[in-house]
């Protein structure tokens, strides 16, 4: 029914003449100069001029605007209240009241034997009776609802229209009283689209007006289709923005905002994944002190965010990891496989583990021993990568990671646990052993053992098998591995290794196909070799193939791998002296592929990598071993054939900033040089040049200087004719004179003690002494010893080695060299502090030494000298 019928139907029930009712419901219209209604949007328009004035007429707020779209009726207001009436009652005199207007009317009279006067009229009244005036009603009820509807649109339009912060303002405020009032409002709001007006609000840059949008969204968002609306919209990365205002105020309203968004899960993984949001709110709640209301809040919104997963995720990135924890423990199965899931990804991140590690542990512990395959297999993986951080190692000690794992891997045989639960739990012990703790303190069962005890180290030994998954195999040969790095657990692996000749399956391991299981045995063996190296290369030469495939290892093209490093380590550290090993490595072609290997290196043809330096101390260390059995006639063929002498003199120069590649070619050179002396002969009589006395004098030259040549002349040093390639001869390879640059150039005392022993084999016994000290003078050798002697005195690194090796030249240069040299070493003031110095703190070797050349210096009395005796 239309208002004009309801209109109608009010005044035939209520008797009022017609003539009467025209007046009393005459419309409350403002008049136009044309009579004519215009259009809203002109309207508005109209409104906000400077004047503030259409037509005469003047409004100060929108509802008087939409009160003259829709106009009020007199019969609308309660004559006592002048309000609209909500509920409209009639009485006994025929005039009517708001219900609750008139009541209280009645309740304030006291006398009640006195007749009710009807406020309006004036007339007595019988009875307190009211009727409702349900055409009224329903009229008005229906003019309240386009009232409301015009106010809306108005507001809508004002705010499209507005030209100044302060119409915003009032269309926001009118919309804000609306959505209080009904539901029906607010669905309104959202067809018209106020609702995601509001949203693009969030950025003026007004603060009331973003304040009072946040306001206005937290009513229109109560509903799900306000949220479901906001979704589509950018408000909740505005908003996060907005957490962070200076204004208490705006935070107010945009925490409370984002609670209320919260309450819905459509817009949880929204809210959580704005980038900001979690670390911002998780700071807010803990920032209590600064805003108590602030901080509450920001806790709901992230109790309610906990809802989504992902979210759990996130919050522990930020550092809250409360709700995973809680999860954790408390979460369905499929929960905490998500949830350990999340762990896994989050330790990755290496800066996450310790904190992870120390809240966390105890709970993967748990669902270890749980015995849900699933679970545990989960847990084991997100162990192995929160182990691999050193510092965790102690806290999952702490946690009884270690009785645990050893229980997994050993112990535990459930029908559909998988294998590499055992494979993870050896990882875990191997990270742990490696983490720098004192193994003797990692106890591994209640009964009291402990992880480098002879049972640990034998039942870890005992799961070697080729038939074991290679991943298996590889953690642990891992921890065996960490175990020998100290000498007590060493001495342990060696001896199980030994009594369960374990040793072979380790040797197979080296071939593998995975590189990761080869490195890792060929570690475990060099780490072995000074133990048992004699063994390892008995098995490596005795097995087909095994030698083979290391030097095929060596010599792979491409760029140098961990393997080809290891593999050249492996060689170069198994005992030197092994002739067995040696002659292999001839018969395998080894010798031309290494030396072809380090002449690719030193000319920078293998492209750079980090284990290009172990790679090449490998295979000159292998080089190097064959020298110390030149007394084999292959060997020593082969050291002439490929001119060992030449090789080790340029890797002296060319050592790619290597100390060891330098130690190790002095080395060399010194094994060399000491097979000199019997391997140069003096020239024969064909080859000696004839004296043709009669021609030198038709030619007028008796005296001739020229230097004879290399086949003729003798070496001063060895008293024959020397070659570098033929008898190693250092002198002839001009090797001296780089022995000299190194001690000139390297501080290193392992270093300078090698190029010491390669020189001082010039003077040792066998040659000829005095022209080895001439050669060396020439070279001024006495001045670089004494520079050592000062350089080193104090030098405990070396143990006293290169002080003894630079004592016993300066002995041989007091007593085989000429005036220069003699005077050289003696007008040396340093010399003599030094050599009382290590005649009292040095070791017994080097006591000796001090006390020759003391001797040679007439500082202590010569004992050894004869006396003739005097008669008296």
């Amino acid at each position: 029914m239309s208002s004009a019928g309801y209109l109608l139907q009010h005044l035939v029930a209520t008797g009022v003449p017609m003539e009467q009712s025209a007046r009393t419901f005459r419309p409350k219209r403002r008049a136009l100069h044309d009579g004519d209604m215009p259009r809203l949007v002109d309207f508005l328009q109209g409104m906000y001029h400077e004047s503030h004035e259409f037509g005469g007429q003047s409004f100060s707020s929108l509802p008087e605007v939409a009160e003259y779209v829709e106009p009020l009726y007199d019969s609308f207001f309660c004559p006592l209240t002048n309000k609209v009436m909500v509920d409209p009652v009639t009485t006994e005199s025929g005039v009517t009241y708001d219900r609750r207007t008139i009541e209280e009317y009645f309740d304030s009279l006291t006398d009640d034997s006195e007749p009710v006067i009807c406020p309006v009229t004036k007339i007595a009244m019988q009875s307190k009776t009211l009727r409702t005036n349900v055409p009224l009603k329903s009229t008005i009820a229906e003019w309240v609802m386009r009232n409301e509807a015009t106010r809306i649109r108005i507001a809508r339009t004002a705010l499209s229209l507005a030209r100044t912060e302060a119409m915003i303002l009032e269309a926001i405020h009118e919309l804000k009283l609306l959505a209080r009032t009904r539901r029906k409002n607010r669905e309104q709001m959202h067809k018209i689209g106020i609702t995601k007006f509001l949203a693009r609000l969030l950025e003026h840059k007004d603060a009331l007006i973003r304040c009072d949008s946040l306001e206005l969204l937290c009513l229109l968002v109560e509903d799900e289709p306000g949220k479901e609306i906001i979704a589509k919209t950018r408000a909740v990365s505005r908003t996060i923005k907005l957490l962070s205002s200076s204004s208490s105020d705006e935070r107010h309203a945009a925490i409370c905002f984002l609670l209320e968004l919260s309450k819905s899960e459509l817009l949880l993984e929204n809210i959580g994944s704005t980038a900001g949001s979690i670390l911002i709110l998780i700071t807010m709640k803990f920032n209590n002190s600064d805003d108590p209301i602030t901080s509450e809040k920001a806790g709901e919104v992230l109790q309610n965010l906990e809802k989504c997963p992902k979210n759990i995720k996130y919050m522990a990135e930020s550092g809250y990891l409360d709700p995973l924890q809680r999860h954790l423990v408390e979460g369905s199965e499929d929960v905490q496989m998500e949830m350990v899931g999340y762990l896994g990804e989050l330790v990755q991140k290496q800066e996450m583990t310790i904190n992870i590690a120390g809240s966390a542990s105890e709970i993967l512990i748990k669902m270890v021993h749980s015995g849900n395959a699933s679970i545990c297999k989960a847990a084991l993986d997100v162990l192995v990568q929160i182990s691999s951080h050193q510092p965790n190692g102690k806290t999952l000690v702490d946690a009884g990671a270690v009785p645990v794992m050893v229980e997994a891997l050993f112990i535990r045989k459930i029908d559909d646990e998988p294998m590499g639960s055992k494979t993870e739990a050896a990882a875990v012990l191997a990270n742990i052993v490696k983490s720098g703790m004192n193994p003797e303190a990692i106890v591994v069962n209640k009964e009291g053992h402990v992880i480098t005890s002879k049972y640990s180290v034998y039942n870890f030994a005992h799961m070697l098998r080729c038939s074991m998954p290679d991943d298996l195999n590889l953690n642990i040969l891992r921890v065996l591995l960490a175990l020998t790095a100290l000498p007590k657990p060493l001495a342990t692996v060696v001896s199980v290794m030994k009594e369960q000749d374990s040793s072979q399956t380790v040797i197979d391991f080296m071939g593998s196909p995975s590189e990761a299981l080869g490195v890792a045995a060929t570690k475990l063996l060099t780490a072995l070799s000074p133990q048992m190296g004699h063994t390892i290369a008995e098995k490596l030469c005795k097995v087909p193939g095994q030698l083979s495939r290391l030097i095929r290892s060596i010599s792979q093209l491409g760029r140098i791998t961990e393997r080809h490093a290891v593999s050249a380590t492996l060689l170069s550290k198994l005992p030197y002296q092994h002739l067995t090993l040696n002659l292999a490595l001839l018969h395998q072609n080894a010798v031309p592929t290494m030396l072809a290997k380090i002449e690719e290196m030193q000319r920078g043809g293998m492209r750079a990598s980090r284990h290009a330096k172990p790679y090449l101390e490998g295979l000159v260390g292998s080089l190097v071993r064959l020298t110390t059995t030149l007394h084999d006639q292959d060997v020593l063929q082969a050291a002439m054939d490929h001119n060992f002498t030449s090789v080790l003199t340029d890797l002296l120069v060319r050592s790619s900033g290597s100390d060891e590649v330098q130690r190790l070619a002095a080395v060399g050179l010194e094994n060399l040089s000491q097979q000199s002396a019997n391997r140069s002969k003096p020239p024969s009589e064909e080859q000696q040049p004839k004296k043709n006395i009669l021609r030198r004098l038709r030619t007028g030259r008796v005296h001739d200087n020229r230097k004879p040549p290399a086949h003729s002349r003798l070496c001063p040093v060895h008293r024959g004719v020397c070659s570098p390639a033929a008898t190693f001869c250092l002198v002839e390879g001009g090797t001296v004179e780089c022995l000299l640059g190194v001690l000139e150039s390297n501080e290193n005392s392992h270093v300078v003690e090698a190029a010491l022993g390669a020189l001082c084999t010039l003077m040792d016994e066998g040659v000829d002494v005095v022209g080895g000290v001439a050669v060396l003078t020439e070279h001024d050798t006495p001045r670089h010893v004494l520079r050592l002697v000062r350089q080193h005195r104090n030098d405990e690194q070396g143990s006293g080695a290169v002080l003894r090796r630079c004592f016993w030249a300066l002995e041989c240069f007091l007593e085989n060299g000429g005036d220069r040299c003699v005077r050289e070493v003696t007008s040396d003031r340093a010399l003599p502090s030094a050599l009382v110095g290590a005649f009292h703190k040095g070791d017994t070797a080097t006591k000796q030494v001090a006390e020759s050349v003391l001797r040679s210096l007439h500082r202590m009395p010569d004992y050894s000298a004869t006396y003739m005796s005097v008669e008296l």
